[in-house]
């Protein structure tokens, strides 16, 4: 497994390089389309490209699961908590939400402590302690006069991380492929539920950029979006691959510090494409948020634990 350490790693950089420009172009497209369209679209295209990858490596396709209330929990939280991390895009820039999205390992590491019953010593409480610090100088909240969706991508990494630690659970009997292919049937399913609900835009009557992209009718610009819908999808499942592979072939421990390079993506992205420049004060909070990421690594390594290190980040 050392020996592939380099190859998980060129993986994970691909992989988050690749997670970047999704992002972004659900960043471009959301004063265009409803959130649940390209949701939709997105998971079926997916679904469709891993099937085949599948049948093509003759890896078993196996639909069912040993834990279905946890599956069941498990795909609600991802599902809703990716959402609101879209939504925070209309209103925040790439870079910002990307890098709150980044509590998830210090939340992961407050879940596991009481619901996998692991041992957290003072070094990595100090860590989670530095990573709010983080998140708190980014958000900089005014609490006279404070956006509370600017905690979308906060509640994005909650939802996550409390995914990934069922998730750790159910690994013993569900493998990856499975848990993937219960995220994607029943996001479609979700997605459907919204579609035949309020497909038809019937509820986009807010003038705010947050409710109309949750609210506006589907399918009503197709000849705009739906290139970008199935960019969308294909680099979704391409960055799957790239990233579960590194975590299958290289030590989880060695790699998972890696993700973080997305933060440098989404900032160039968001200066490139939007024109955001990040302030100091986002700076700061990001090399807070990264410093007690990498120590957490560094220390579950040091302990022999995996709370935050056996499953990818995004």
């Amino acid at each position: 497994m050392t020996n592939n350490n380099p190859k998980g790693i060129l993986l994970i950089f691909i992989g988050m390089f690749v997670v970047s420009f999704q992002d972004a172009t659900m960043k471009y497209i959301n004063n265009s389309v409803s959130l649940y369209e390209v949701y939709f679209m997105r998971t079926l295209i997916s679904f469709i490209i891993i099937f085949c990858y599948l049948k093509i490596t003759n890896k078993p396709i196996i639909f069912s699961t040993h834990y279905p209330l946890l599956t069941l929990i498990r795909v609600i939280l991802f599902f809703f908590g990716f959402s609101s991390f879209y939504i925070s895009l209309t209103i925040m820039p790439l870079a910002t939400a990307t890098a709150l999205f980044f509590a998830s390992p210090f939340l992961m590491t407050i879940f596991a402590i009481f619901i996998l019953k692991e041992e957290v010593g003072l070094r990595r409480w100090l860590a989670v302690i530095i990573g709010f610090i983080g998140v708190y100088v980014i958000l900089n909240p005014d609490f006279n006069n404070f956006n509370y969706l600017s905690l979308t991508p906060v509640f994005c990494a909650f939802c996550y991380a409390l995914s990934m630690i069922i998730l750790k659970k159910t690994s013993d009997k569900d493998n990856v492929y499975s848990q993937m292919f219960h995220f994607y049937i029943l996001a479609i399913v979700i997605s459907l539920i919204f579609y035949f609900y309020m497909g038809d835009g019937k509820f986009n009557n807010i003038d705010h950029p947050a409710s109309q992209f949750i609210f506006r009718k589907w399918f009503d610009n197709l000849e705009f979006s739906l290139l970008y819908m199935v960019f969308i999808g294909v680099i979704g499942a391409s960055a799957f691959l790239c990233i579960f592979t590194a975590y299958r072939i290289a030590s989880p421990a060695v790699v998972s510090p890696f993700e973080y390079s997305i933060l440098v993506w989404a900032t160039l992205n968001g200066w490139f494409f939007f024109d955001e420049i990040p302030n100091v004060r986002t700076f700061v909070g990001m090399i807070l948020i990264i410093c007690g990421g990498i120590y957490i690594f560094i220390r579950e390594k040091a302990q022999d634990q995996s709370i935050v290190t056996e499953k990818p980040l995004r």
